[in-house]
């Protein structure tokens, strides 16, 4: 099954900026994993327009699309992904997206001017989506979603650039970060792409060692749910 455009562009972007690189590469749970993905890599022009729209596009073609007030990006890599985000949407459709927001969180509060750690919209009564670059552990969702029902926002989901579709090391062998955060807030969780698109969209692109080691790597530590 052929991908989307948007999704054969943000992949064509990721490769050709090094955001996506295929090797051997020590990930925090020690694993050892024949691909990484950095959203941080797209700090150019050329490369940022191609995964600002694929968010957008991802958003916008989900059950999400009409469901949120407040873009939400957690510090540090969440706060340019909802600014530019927000403004793909605006761009994409004026009239839906009007009269929705962004806003984002310090890591230390400020103690003079408008004080507190939420910048840009108020959080209070709004429906929050959070946008970020990819789900590890989920430990720093949790941490996001804290602060916003601490803020008096719904959090309604929550939208990445990547699902590894991987399990938790000290897991129970079949779930993974995403499915774990699903089951335990009830909320949807999507991506841009996972790890199947990147060996679909890959293939003829890298080599075909490359593809082995992921289908290698996912036959050993893919998810099941």
């Amino acid at each position: 099954m052929s991908l989307p455009e948007y999704k054969k562009d943000f992949l064509r972007a990721a490769v050709s900026g090094g955001a996506l690189r295929f090797g051997s590469f020590e990930l925090k749970s020690k694993r050892t994993s024949p691909y990484f993905f950095n959203a941080g890599d797209f700090y150019t022009g050329e490369l940022h327009e191609p995964i600002m729209d694929a968010y957008a596009q991802t958003i916008a073609s989900s059950e999400l699309a009409d469901g949120f007030d407040v873009i939400f990006g957690p510090a540090y890599k969440g706060i340019p992904l909802a600014a530019t985000v927000f403004y793909a949407l605006i761009k994409m459709d004026r009239v839906k997206y009007a009269k929705a927001a962004y806003s984002f969180d310090r890591k230390e509060a400020k103690d003079h001017g408008e004080g507190g750690t939420i910048v840009g919209s108020p959080l209070k009564g709004k429906r929050v989506l959070i946008i970020d670059d990819v789900v590890s552990a989920g430990t720093a969702k949790r941490q996001a979603i804290d602060m916003i029902r601490a803020a008096g926002g719904t959090v309604v989901g929550i939208v990445v650039a990547l699902d590894r579709q991987e399990t938790l090391p000290d897991g129970d062998c079949k779930t993974s970060a995403i499915g774990q955060l699903r089951k335990e807030y009830q909320i949807p969780i999507i991506s841009i792409v996972k790890l199947d698109d990147i060996i679909n969209g890959m293939k003829g692109v890298i080599s075909d060692n490359d593809i082995n080691n992921i289908e290698e790597y996912r036959s050993k530590f893919g998810a099941s749910d």
